[in-house]
Order: C-alpha cells, then sequence, then structure tokens
C-alpha cells in the first residue's frame, strides 16, 4: 500500500511539473528562512541561560527619580554588595563588580603589551557564575587584592602557554594607574552565549581603593550581582530592599529591585521605572516573519493545488466509485504535501548550511547548525505544521467532490472558494506590502541617523587610549603628533562621546536651585583645542584658552544644563561640583553625545589636562592612509613594546546602531524573500488561469481582439487583488512602522511616498509576474485552442 501510495505520488509530481517546482521553491524558501530564523532566536534566547544558579541569580537594578521621569540603570553604589550580605539573610551571596567599558593594558613581559577588556569583581564572582576556572580555586581566586584571573586566550597571549603561570606576576595599566597583580586562576575562554564578555577579572578590593573620595552612596559606579537563598519570594524582598540606599543616604533619590541575571539581555529597556522591552522585541518580530514566510509559502501550495483541482477530478471520482473513502483521499492528499515538504526540508537544510556563514556575518553571530534533540524536534515541528498547513485545505477540498458530478468532468467553482483563493493571494501581498514598506523606513530612519547633524564633527578624527611612555609625557607626544605631516590636530579627553560618565544631583548645585529639585548631568573632561577640533559650537562666552588662568577651575556647559537649572545670564556665574566652585565660563551648543534614541541630556565640560584616557586626532581629508602610517611610525617609536591601536569616531558612533543596522539587512532579504514567494504563487495562479481560458484566448483572437486587449483582460482579475491587498498593507503598515520609529527620540517624518512607493513596487512586481504568463497566452495560435472543436 505504501509503495502504490508513493507510485501515485511520484506520478503526480511528474504530471505537473510546473506545480511541483513553485511548490518545492515556495516551501523551500520559507523553509530555509524560518530554519536561519529559528537558529537565531534560540541563540537568543539562551543568552545568560547557561549559568548553574540562573533561577537564584540576580541583578541589582537602580531607579532614579529625576524631572522627566524616572530612569532605570544597572549601576549604583559600589558599597552596595557589602551592605546586602551584611543585613539581608536571604541572600546567599551578593557580589560587586565594576562597569566593562575600559580596555587595560597587560604585559607579563617588559617588552610585550596586549589590550584586554577586564573587569574588577568580587571574591565570589566565580562562584555564582558558571565560569569554570581551568587553574585555581574560584572561591579564593579573588581574594588578595593584588590577584589576577585571566582568560586561556589572555595567558597564550602573554606566556606563550597556558601551564605553569599560576603565581607568575603581571602588570596592568589603565590611564593613570599601574600595578603589579599575581596570577590566581585561569577561566575557560568565555562562551559566545555570554553576555558579560571579559579577557581578565581583578579583585574589588582594588577598585574600591581607585575609587578613592569617589566610594560614597551618592556615587553610580558599580554592577551588583546577588544570589538569593532558594525559596525566597522575590517580590517581598524587593519591597524589603526598595529602600535601602535611602536609608544609607538621606539626601539619595534612588530606590532598588533586583531582576533576573538572564533577562537583562532580552528586557534590557526601560519606562519611567517599568520593563518596556529591549531585544525580545526583535525575537519576537523575527518569529513573526518566519512564521508569516512559512503561511505564504504555504498558501502557494493551497492555490495551486486547487487551482489545478479540475485536471484531478475524474482521478477523484474514479477512486470514490471504486470504493475510495474520503479519509483515504484525505491521507493521500495530505502525504503529497507532506513528501513535498520533506523534499523541501532537505533542500532547505542543505541551502541553510550554505548560507549560514553569510547569516552570521549579517548578524554578528557564531551560530552553527549541528544535530541535536532539540534541532531534530525542532525540524520535525516545523515539518509537520508545514505539511500539514499546506496540505490540509487542500486534502478537504478535493476529497468532497461528488463521484456522479466529477466522472462528468464538471468542476463548479462556488463562490466561496473563489473568494478564499482570491484572500490568500490578497494576505501574501499584504505581507509583502508590508515588508516593502518596512525596509523603506528602516532604511531612511538608518540613513538619517547617520547623516544627521550631531552638532559636532566626527569626520576624520581617530582616537587610541593612552598608555605606557604616553600616559607619562602626554604634552611632548601631543606636540610630536602635530608636527606630523597630514595632522590638522591633537588632544586628549577623558571618556569618550558615546558613553559619558553620569553623576548624582546630591554633588552640584547653583544659584536658585530647588533642594528638592532632581537633575543628572553628563561629564566631559577635556584638554585644551578638543572642543575646537570637534567642531562644537558656543552659544555664548568662550572655549578654554591657554591665554587665561586658573582654567581648571573653570566650567561649560550645554543648552540643555541651563535650561534645566533655570539660570539667566549664566556666564560668569557659579556651578558648584562636589563642594568646589566653578565659574561658567560659556554655554555650548546642544549637540548629541548620545545616540539618537535619547533626547540631548544636561551636560558640562572640565578642562582636565592631567587626567585623560585616549587622545583624539584629527588629520587631513584624502589623505589618511599616509597619515597613519606615520603615525604609526612615531607611536612605535616614542612607545615601545605597545601596539598602535586606533579607531575612528565615526566607527564609534555608527556602532551605536549596530542592532539597527542588522535589523534593516535582514528586512531586507525577509522582504525579497517575501515578494519571491508571492510571485511565485502568482505565477502558478496566472498560468493555470490562462491554460484554462485558452479557448476563450482563441475565439476573442479570431474576433479580433488584440494581444494588448488580451493581456490586460488576463490581468484584470489579479490587479483588483493586488490593489485589494495594497489597500489593507497601507494603514498595518503605517502603524508598525510608527512604533518602531518611537524609540527614536530624534526620527524622520513618515511621509506619503514610503507608502505610495510600497505599493507600487508591489503592483510592478505583480504586473511582471502576471503579464509574462498573460502574454505568453495572448500569443497562441487560435487553431491550436480550437482545433478540437
Amino acid at each position: 500500500m505504501i509503495k502504490h501510495n508513493l507510485l501515485l505520488l511520484y506520478r503526480n509530481f511528474r504530471r505537473f511539473r510546473g506545480t511541483f517546482f513553485i511548490n518545492l521553491i515556495g516551501l523551500s524558501t520559507g523553509l530555509t528562512c524560518a530554519l536561519l530564523i529559528w537558529l537565531w532566536v534560540s541563540d537568543e534566547l539562551g543568552v545568560d541561560k547557561f549559568h548553574e544558579n540562573d533561577s537564584q541569580l540576580f541583578q541589582v537594578m537602580i531607579n532614579q527619580n529625576r524631572p522627566d521621569g524616572i530612569v532605570t540603570t544597572g549601576e549604583g553604589p559600589a558599597l552596595l554588595a557589602e551592605a546586602l550580605q551584611q543585613e539581608m539573610p536571604e541572600i546567599e551571596y551578593a557580589v560587586g563588580a565594576s562597569p566593562i567599558d575600559n580596555y587595560f593594558t597587560l604585559s607579563g613581559d617588559p617588552e610585550k603589551h596586549i589590550t584586554a577588556l577586564g573587569q574588577f569583581a568580587d571574591k565570589d564572582f566565580f562562584t555564582i557564575f558558571s565560569y569554570p576556572l581551568l587553574q585555581g580555586d574560584k572561591k579564593k581566586a579573588l581574594t588578595d587584592k593584588h590577584a589576577i584571573v585571566i582568560s586561556e586566550t589572555t595567558a597564550m597571549a602573554l606566556f606563550g602557554t597556558t601551564q605553569n603561570i599560576i603565581g607568575r606576576s603581571v602588570e596592568w595599566q589603565a590611564p593613570h594607574v599601574k600595578r603589579q597583580v599575581t596570577v590566581t586562576g585561569i577561566f575557560k575562554d568565555l562562551p559566545v552565549n555570554s553576555s558579560n564578555q571579559f579577557d581578565f577579572m581583578l579583585a574589588y578590593e582594588s577598585y574600591k581603593e581607585l575609587l578613592g573620595g569617589g566610594l560614597h552612596w551618592g556615587n553610580l559606579n558599580a554592577i551588583t550581582y546577588v544570589q538569593l537563598q532558594p525559596g525566597t519570594d522575590l517580590a517581598q524582598f524587593n519591597n524589603k530592599i526598595e529602600g535601602l540606599v535611602k536609608r544609607k543616604a538621606k539626601d539619595s533619590n534612588l530606590t532598588i529591585f533586583l531582576k533576573p541575571y538572564s533577562e537583562n539581555y532580552l528586557y534590557g529597556n526601560y519606562d519611567n521605572g517599568k520593563v518596556a522591552g529591549g531585544r525580545i522585541a526583535y525575537v519576537r518580530l523575527f518569529s513573526l516573519i518566519a512564521i508569516f514566510i512559512v503561511i505564504i509559502a504555504c498558501i502557494n501550495f493551497m492555490n495551486l493545488a486547487t487551482a489545478k483541482a479540475s485536471r484531478r477530478i475524474r482521478e477523484v471520482g474514479i477512486k470514490k466509485a471504486i470504493g475510495a473513502a474520503r479519509q483515504t483521499l484525505i491521507l493521500q492528499y495530505l502525504a503529497e504535501s507532506m513528501l513535498m515538504t520533506f523534499v523541501s526540508l532537505a533542500l532547505a537544510i542543505f541551502m541553510v548550511d550554505l548560507l549560514l556563514p553569510q547569516f552570521n556575518a549579517i548578524t554578528g553571530k557564531q551560530l552553527t547548525f549541528s544535530p541535536n534533540i532539540s534541532l531534530v524536534l525542532s525540524l520535525v515541528g516545523i515539518t509537520l505544521f508545514t505539511g500539514l498547513l499546506a496540505g490540509s485545505y487542500p486534502a478537504l477540498y478535493l476529497s468532497r467532490f461528488s463521484p456522479a458530478v466529477v466522472l462528468k468532468g464538471k468542476l463548479h467553482n462556488q463562490v466561496g472558494e473563489q473568494w478564499a483563493r482570491k484572500g490568500l493571494v490578497v494576505f501574501q501581498f499584504a505581507l509583502s506590502v508590508i515588508f516593502i514598506v518596512s525596509v523603506l523606513v528602516i532604511n531612511r530612519q538608518i540613513s538619517y541617523v547617520q547623516t544627521k547633524n550631531l552638532g559636532y564633527n566626527k569626520d576624520n578624527i581617530l582616537y587610541f587610549n593612552t598608555e605606557g611612555r604616553v600616559t607619562e609625557q602626554l604634552e611632548t607626544f601631543l606636540t610630536e603628533v602635530r608636527n606630523v605631516p597630514g595632522v590638522v590636530n591633537a588632544s586628549s579627553m577623558w571618556g569618550n562621546l558615546s558613553g559619558l560618565t553620569g553623576f548624582t544631583t546630591g554633588s552640584f548645585d547653583w544659584e536658585g536651585r530647588n533642594d528638592d529639585e532632581i537633575v543628572q548631568f553628563e561629564h566631559l573632561g577635556v584638554n585644551y583645542d578638543i572642543l575646537e577640533m570637534l567642531g562644537i559650537e558656543m552659544v555664548e562666552g568662550r572655549t578654554f584658552s591657554r591665554n587665561h588662568a586658573n582654567e581648571t577651575k573653570k566650567v561649560i556647559l550645554n543648552e540643555a544644563a541651563i535650561e534645566v537649572m533655570g539660570l539667566k545670564d549664566p556666564v560668569g556665574k557659579i556651578f558648584n561640583l562636589w563642594g568646589n566652585d566653578l565659574e561658567i565660563i560659556g554655554i555650548a551648543r546642544n549637540f548629541h553625545f548620545k545616540s539618537l534614541h535619547e533626547n540631548v541630556k544636561p551636560f558640562f565640560v572640565r578642562l582636565t589636562p592631567n587626567e585623560f584616557s585616549r587622545v583624539l586626532v584629527k588629520i587631513e581629508g584624502g589623505k589618511e592612509k599616509e597619515t597613519i602610517a606615520r603615525l604609526q611610525k612615531l607611536y612605535k617609536a616614542f612607545n615601545p613594546g605597545f601596539a598602535f591601536d586606533h579607531g575612528f569616531l565615526d566607527d564609534e558612533y555608527q556602532a551605536q546602531y549596530i542592532t539597527e543596522k542588522r535589523v534593516a539587512s535582514l528586512s531586507e532579504y525577509f522582504a525579497a524573500l517575501a515578494i519571491l514567494i508571492s510571485c511565485l504563487g502568482l505565477f502558478g495562479l496566472a498560468a493555470f488561469t490562462a491554460e484554462r481560458r485558452l479557448k476563450e484566448i482563441g475565439i476573442r483572437k479570431v474576433l479580433g481582439a488584440s494581444t494588448t486587449g488580451i493581456v490586460l483582460l488576463l490581468s484584470r482579475d489579479f490587479t483588483k487583488i493586488v490593489v485589494t491587498a495594497i489597500v489593507i498593507a497601507l494603514p498595518v503598515s503605517y502603524f508598525i512602522t510608527t512604533q518602531w520609529l518611537n524609540d527614536f527620540a530624534f526620527r524622520i517624518t513618515l511621509a506619503w511616498w514610503y507608502f505610495a512607493g510600497a505599493g507600487a513596487i508591489a503592483m510592478v512586481i505583480a504586473w511582471i509576474t502576471v503579464g509574462t504568463q498573460s502574454l505568453k497566452a495572448a500569443r497562441v495560435n487560435p487553431t491550436q485552442c480550437l482545433k478540437d472543436e
């Protein structure tokens, strides 16, 4: 019986080759898309889930009350971990850690230096997190403040081996800080699905020493992780700790709560103190896209199967006449669908294996397509879903015909069936139009954020972190850099423009300040000439100048700061910072020192020529290559043993939108796939329509109808279907793109031509698809159509 059914399936596929290949291409393309997205979604959902104590592992989040609402951050006071450990018996471990935002210079040999990403953390860090130590004791590795734990890769870079290096000395250097430490452990290179990536770990006690006067409850300069005791009620515990910081610092405006650590990656956005999504939005979005693309492919199967029903009615009638039950026919047609799906799956797996490197490049992932229980079950699930979805309607449709009717060769299409088929095509093209609009809007917004005037000039400015002799003799180095041909200017700063340091309001004061007012400022420490080099405009006053004395006692604020402070005629007035009176000498025009997702915040600039973390060099346009080569030569001579690792401000700015760029790229590919699959279905339907109307076409041509008239006649119904799809899709696409743009404080205005253009593109594609088949039918010789009459 199975052999008989397989033979029938083979014969049907051979008989309807065109339909077979259209369905094969459509289904395999849809499944390829679904499998790639499934790999990406599985990886996203698995980030940080590998820790053994995942269900008890939390991060302390900080809520700040500010005039514009509640701001939530993952950084709080460095004293918080110790206080929680001592005062809360529900906590098994509390671990403080520094933010990971700076690279350090490491050297195990005076002649060899490497740049690595490091962090400071409490002694229990490797106890609560599942980062296995290959050597060393996880409970003791960070107890000594002079300890360092390094990764396998870092060990190889420093010593050329991972053997017998426990106890060896390493020197680490950050701006203005240099310490000698001892290797106490080696950890296995971190998995790619860890959101926290670092190359080495230093003791938290050393970090507290570095903070010095900044070690108080008013500063947000540390991350706190906790592991709760089993059975602890999270809601009750959050109520218990909410006011802890306020009890420690009476003037504090901070409240705290715990959030599951593994949720931070996907649910990282907050709105007025409440979780407002994050990367989970893209996980849901692309999951829906995968489902919709598979549905579009299934619609092709349904439509083409029912469209060719007139060519299979005698088969149905004969089988029913000799006793075949309807259930038997349903199983046969479902078997056809399943076989088609499994063949498509085999082709899809081949395509996934072929396309995975390119997909990884687009998504920035390291996905692999390796067999495992989860993958096999998912493949079976996707295949069954697709096969049943694609085959259910044709099976039920074909198996219901009456033998007495179908053996006469007559099949009367009911109005409901015709509308169902048209409705499916409308659904296909509506989704395609939504994809097209989304691609247009996303790309336009990305172009907008890339080209918008930020209020400063980031072009042709390279930067590199200060280390070695550069840190010790900065002014001498800057003088030599300025003398390099092709260099316009050079200066230094503390921090960077895309990640400025925030301070609490307890450290600030000014004339007329309301004591109850909560304001947070962003801060940048700069050297002379930096504001001029960046092209930051002054609304009032002046920038820092070597022609004036005591410039380190002066401050420049931006327009947003003056507005929130409520100062009138601010130049010359006093801005008190940490008890120090600073004279306001200038007001800078607002510029975007963070991404365009956010409004410009209050900001001030101080002159800190002796405090710096990076050097900025502006070079002449068109001379980048030779100037960088000269700078590299100078750096090697001035700072022997250190690599000239540099970047460009423009690239650093663009990196803030890497997620949006990836979404834009993926959207383009998915839109193209959706349109391709939709057009395949439309192509097949147009071919069947033309075939059924061949005699009508012949008669019309005999009566004098032109080729153009016949093409228009055959295209008319499909044009109506596509127009209906466009009308339905445009308001839906407007809603979707508006929601996405709302994530940006600065965004494009949705213009009518985005939607009109998408509709026009869909219409032209549909006309070309249908027109090729209509033109082919219209050119048929009437004698060929009518010779059997």
